[in-house]
């Protein structure tokens, strides 16, 4: 019983050096943004969206989690089957299909998820704007994932990710992997992840000799819920691996003071601002085994993206999901500015 005791703490000890020396590593590799192979950053999950995006410390046998975290995986998904579809700004949209697979007594377990992201047409035009038709853009990713089960409580897990894009008559081909790890204490009702995404190389690039770097992330979560109540937290804190994350716009009106002709300073508070922008924060209220209201709140959205004196409820996200006798179906909606927002619609069931 001591040595079994000592092993567990000594397990419990690594897995945390190793979390800490990942954290540390991540941010000393600051990287700046970059933009290739952006659609991986946006989960068609319904569930997801409701929750203001990057919900990885879920731990409740959900395949559609799969992809954005691979330590969530495990033997309560077993021949889980969803596919998600979203509606996105004019032509685009985008979604995806997940399975999920445990082999008997084993310790791992296996996902898999197809997602497309279709941009849709655009008109090719030659330097005089004389029409020459058209052409289609389209990112696509194929997902497949492992976890094992380390014990009662952790579990680790990677993603190995294939990424392929065509614009027009230019593509690009990309391999990315994600590695996790997840503390669930189902007792306590509470779990917590670490997940580093989008580790990986541009292999074929849009233009030659030219590599563009992955949007790599790195993310840290907990979900809560307390103790006979109907409800359940969850907080992401994203981009660790990067502290200001405030994007410049060039374009941005400048505000001068009429007396002195001198810029007028913001009177935002820089480091609450700069920290804020990391947060996604989103509640589920959990109304019976076959009803759940999810809520969620996006700073970084709402400031990047509202329209200035007319932020409305951009940055928020609402959704619900329903539990019929086979299947799930959710719905989730996320408003990025009084212009409007996503809609996706998420199916899932599993097969007996």
């Amino acid at each position: 019983m001591f040595f079994l005791r000592y092993l567990h703490l000594w397990r419990m000890k690594k897995i945390a050096a190793v979390l800490v020396l990942l954290g540390v590593s991540m941010h000393l590799l600051a990287q700046t943004q970059t933009n290739v192979f952006s659609g991986i950053q946006i989960y068609g999950s319904a569930r997801v969206a409701a929750l203001g995006g990057n919900a990885i410390a879920l731990a409740d046998s959900d395949v559609n989690l799969a992809a954005i975290n691979p330590a969530l995986i495990d033997s309560t998904m077993n021949n889980q089957f969803a596919m998600s579809y979203v509606k996105y700004f004019a032509q685009s949209n985008f979604g995806y299909s997940s399975y999920a697979f445990h082999p008997k007594k084993s310790r791992f377990a296996y996902a898999a998820t197809l997602q497309y992201f279709n941009y849709g047409t655009s008109d090719r035009l030659d330097g005089l704007g004389n029409n020459l038709g058209s052409f289609a853009s389209a990112e696509y990713a194929l997902t497949l994932g492992s976890s094992f089960q380390v014990d009662s409580l952790w579990r680790i897990g990677a993603n190995l990710k294939n990424l392929y894009a065509t614009y027009d008559n230019v593509y690009s081909y990309a391999l990315a992997a994600d590695i996790a790890a997840t503390y669930s204490n189902p007792k306590k009702k509470f779990a917590a992840s670490l997940v580093l995404k989008n580790v990986g190389l541009q292999l074929v690039s849009f233009r030659q000799n030219s590599k563009e770097k992955l949007p790599l992330d790195l993310q840290i979560a907990m979900s809560k819920q307390p103790k006979n109540a109907p409800f359940r937290f969850h907080v992401a804190y994203t981009n660790m691996q990067r502290w200001d994350v405030t994007y410049f716009d060039p374009n941005a009106p400048v505000v001068v003071d009429p007396l002195t002709g001198n810029p007028v300073s913001s009177r935002t508070w820089k480091s609450g601002d700069d920290f804020m922008r990391h947060m996604v924060i989103g509640t589920e209220l959990i109304l019976g085994s076959n009803f759940k209201v999810g809520i969620g709140y996006n700073y970084r959205q709402r400031k990047e993206l509202s329209i200035p004196n007319k932020p409305a409820t951009a940055g928020f996200s609402f959704g619900a999901s329903f539990n019929f006798k086979k299947f799930q179906l959710s719905y989730g909606r996320a408003i990025y500015s009084v212009a409007g927002g996503s809609n996706h619609l998420t199916f899932t069931t599993t097969f007996k």
